[in-house]
C-alpha cells in the first residue's frame, strides 16, 4: 500500500538521518524547502522521512490542491534499513523504495541490474 504513494513519481527523495515525527505537513514542507532546497509543491516528487527509532516512515507528496501525508509504523521490533547521514537528502529509485519497505538496504550490492537489449546488441 505505501509504495503506491511513490508510483509514477519522477523523483523520490529520502531524508537521511532521522526526522522529528512531531512535525506534520507544514514542518516537513519547511524541511524540504529550507534544508534540502527542493520544491515540495512539485506533484511528481515524493519525500520520505524516518523517525529516530527507524520503525516508522512518513511519505509526503503534493496532490495539486494539497498535500498527502502517509505513515507506516512497523511492529514486532522491526526496523527500516535507513541511511544514517544526517541533514542530507538522497535521490532513490522506485525499486529502492520497494527494497526499503521490505526491510532491505536501499543499496543492494548483489541485485541484478537492468539490461537494455535491442536488435543491435542482442545476445543471439
Amino acid at each position: 500500500m505505501m509504495k503506491r504513494f511513490a508510483e509514477g513519481a519522477s523523483r523520490i527523495f529520502l531524508a537521511c538521518g532521522f526526522t522529528d515525527f512531531r512535525k506534520q505537513i507544514p514542518g516537513l514542507v519547511a524541511t524540504v524547502t529550507l534544508n534540502f532546497k527542493l520544491d515540495p509543491y512539485n506533484s511528481s516528487y515524493v519525500f520520505i522521512f524516518c523517525n529516530r527509532r527507524k520503525d516508522s516512515i512518513k511519505v509526503l507528496r503534493y496532490d495539486y490542491n494539497g498535500f498527502v501525508l502517509a505513515t507506516k509504523k512497523l511492529l514486532d521490533d522491526m526496523k527500516f534499513q535507513w541511511p544514517r547521514t544526517p541533514d542530507e537528502v538522497k535521490e532513490i529509485t522506485f525499486q529502492q523504495v520497494e527494497w526499503l519497505l521490505q526491510g532491505l538496504e536501499i543499496d543492494q550490492k548483489k541485485a541484478h541490474h537492468q539490461v537494455k537489449i535491442d536488435h543491435k546488441n542482442g545476445c543471439f
